[in-house]
């Protein structure tokens, strides 16, 4: 059964989940993502010759598949002009549709989903940093590489420069190929629709998106097939690690409601003791309607001043006095 609940979800652990808090922390997680994405731009010399480098060791493999695909898709524009639509837009509609859906109908699974793709994140993040790679769409002429975004730029909204919106190519770091998270978030969507989807058509869009979308980044010269690899490898990685840092997420939250649940009870507390103390009063336990305005006085019916209460004799001073009158009846009636 579809577990959701408005305008929180239940998810693992008991945890509500609530989208205004869940949506500020996934754009802040992509904002820095992006941030550091830009940051991360190594020597443009130093990123050429790892591209070349990774197209050595493809051709040494005998997996140089870039170079079919990329004159597939540029010389035919009903092939090439669809791929550059799925390159420079899925990635950015899809990922949060899947996110969306986890978290209304598939709560119990959506802090382990939503671990597993921000981790993976932030390693390619790492990896942007630490091996700069230029695609092969930047590469000299002579690597026979076409960059099929500038080649239909006129069909879209991006530009010739990247993939980026028209006229913002300079605000993206042409130089992060290296692992390829177009592959790495389409192989998360893909594990997220086989392991949650329920319909054939799931499991199909589940196989059929990362592949493609695989072929696509390689024939529109975005991307090594290394890059690919790398890709996976990453979210592989990501995946062990998702464990370990649901774990710290929970203690860094422990950490910061100690104090506060340590400061709410004592007001709680003080404020119980004190309806304690009232109610154990002796005003307290008396009812309202009660006559007893002091001890052992009271008042009856239309009388404004209390006067003393008369005690009930106690049990064995009463068999006492009966005995006694008993005692005197006998004697009268014996004279």
């Amino acid at each position: 059964m579809p577990q959701t609940d408005t305008p929180g979800t239940r998810g693992t652990g008991g945890l509500r989940l609530r989208w205004w808090t869940e949506l500020p922390l996934i754009l802040v997680v992509y904002a820095l993502y992006s941030a550091g994405r830009l940051l991360a731009r190594g020597d443009v010399s130093t990123a050429v010759g790892h591209g070349v480098d990774i197209l050595r060791i493809e051709k040494f493999l005998r997996l140089n598949a870039e170079n079919p695909l990329n004159r597939l898709f540029t010389e035919h524009a009903w092939i090439g002009v669809p791929a550059d639509f799925w390159y420079a837009s899925l990635h950015y509609l899809v990922t949060p549709l899947i996110l969306v859906w986890i978290f209304r109908s598939r709560a119990v699974h959506f802090r382990a989903a939503r671990a597993w793709l921000m981790t993976s994140t932030l390693i390619g993040l790492v990896g942007f940093t630490l091996l700069p790679t230029c695609p092969p769409r930047l590469l000299s002429a002579g690597h026979g590489f076409v960059d099929t975004m500038a080649q239909y730029s006129d069909y879209g909204w991006w530009g010739g420069e990247a993939s980026a919106p028209r006229g913002l190519g300079g605000m993206t770091n042409q130089y992060a190929a290296m692992p390829s998270l177009h592959v790495g978030w389409a192989l998360w969507c893909g594990v997220m629709l086989w392991r949650h989807g329920r319909s054939p058509l799931a499991k199909v869009a589940a196989v059929g998106y990362p592949l493609i979308t695989t072929i696509v980044v390689m024939g529109t010269a975005n991307h090594y097939f290394l890059d690919a690899v790398a890709g996976a490898v990453v979210m592989g990685l990501g995946l062990l690690l998702v464990r370990p840092v649901l774990r710290l997420a929970d203690r860094v939250k422990a950490m910061v409601r100690l104090p506060l649940a340590v400061a709410r009870p004592s007001s709680g507390v003080v404020a119980g003791s004190n309806e304690a103390s009232v109610a154990g009063s002796p005003s307290a336990s008396s009812a309202p309607e009660s006559s007893i305005v002091s001890a052992g006085c009271q008042t009856s019916t239309g009388e404004r001043i209390p006067r003393p209460r008369k005690q009930p004799a106690e049990p064995h001073a009463e068999s006492g006095a009966r005995s006694a009158d008993a005692e005197d009846s006998a004697a009268t009636a014996a004279r």
